[in-house]
């Protein structure tokens, strides 16, 4: 099996969070490795979404919600 090239075009996904729909478009790398932070933690990829996008709020200078999730894996060293 050949493994994918890490340069790949970002990948839009619908998730419910908060109770309304967003789209979110991410690298695979991205989605991957928000999938196993979310495995890692015991919770739904929207839930881990969810807390990220609560964070980002409180910031004084709330960057866009994938630049936020982008941030919070590198932060999180997942």
């Amino acid at each position: 099996m050949e493994t994918p090239s890490p340069y790949h075009p970002p990948v839009k996904r619908s998730l419910s969070i908060a109770g309304h729909k967003t789209s979110i478009s991410l690298e695979p790398l991205f989605w991957e490795m928000l999938r196993a932070a979310a495995a890692r933690e015991g919770v739904a990829i929207a839930a881990l979404v969810a807390r990220i996008d609560a964070e980002r709020i409180k910031s004084p200078t709330p960057p866009g919600l994938a630049s936020a999730i982008r941030v919070w894996l590198v932060v999180n060293d997942v």
